[in-house]
């Protein structure tokens, strides 16, 4: 049976109507219009559906929406400060680490997690933290420099 739950999603409170069976990330594109996590492999290996739940990364895709009421959710979307890039988002930018892109929202966000417990992370400690998102289109290099990066400054955690 549908039911209308309260959702807290980039500091605002939504109320959805939601059935049972509801994955977090259909009810973030399809209801909120928050396509920015995106779907990748539907199964919890590639990490592109991302999203932080109370500040830890989570795999939206197999994320029941109903277990999600009065948790705050962080989606790619909400993580500029008024138009702002935050400083993960800039260093992704600025050092070449987006390729595609498919795979970044999912990326950063596990990043910006990463960097709330770990503020100046090793490149194998990097490499960990971002062990459950796959990109298709790099080595990582990039990718890896940018977390680095955005760790330096005070911005990023």
């Amino acid at each position: 049976m549908n039911q209308i739950i309260e959702l807290n999603v980039n500091g605002q409170r939504r109320e959805i109507m939601v059935a049972p069976r509801d994955v977090l990330v259909d009810v973030l594109r399809k209801s909120l219009g928050l396509t920015g996590s995106k779907i990748g492999c539907r199964h919890g290996h590639c990490g592109a559906c991302t999203v932080l739940i109370d500040g830890k990364p989570s795999i939206a895709c197999l994320t029941i929406a109903m277990s999600c009421q009065g948790k705050e959710i962080t989606t790619i979307e909400g993580l500029d400060d008024d138009g702002k890039l935050d400083p993960l988002q800039h260093e992704f930018i600025e050092r070449g680490a987006v390729q595609c892109g498919y795979c970044i929202p999912g990326m950063i966000l596990t990043a910006k997690a990463l960097l709330a417990v770990n503020p100046d992370p090793s490149e194998d400690e990097v490499r960990e933290g971002l062990a459950g998102n796959l990109c298709r289109c790099t080595g990582y290099a990039k990718i890896i420099e940018a977390v680095q990066a955005a760790a330096q400054t005070d911005e990023s955690r």
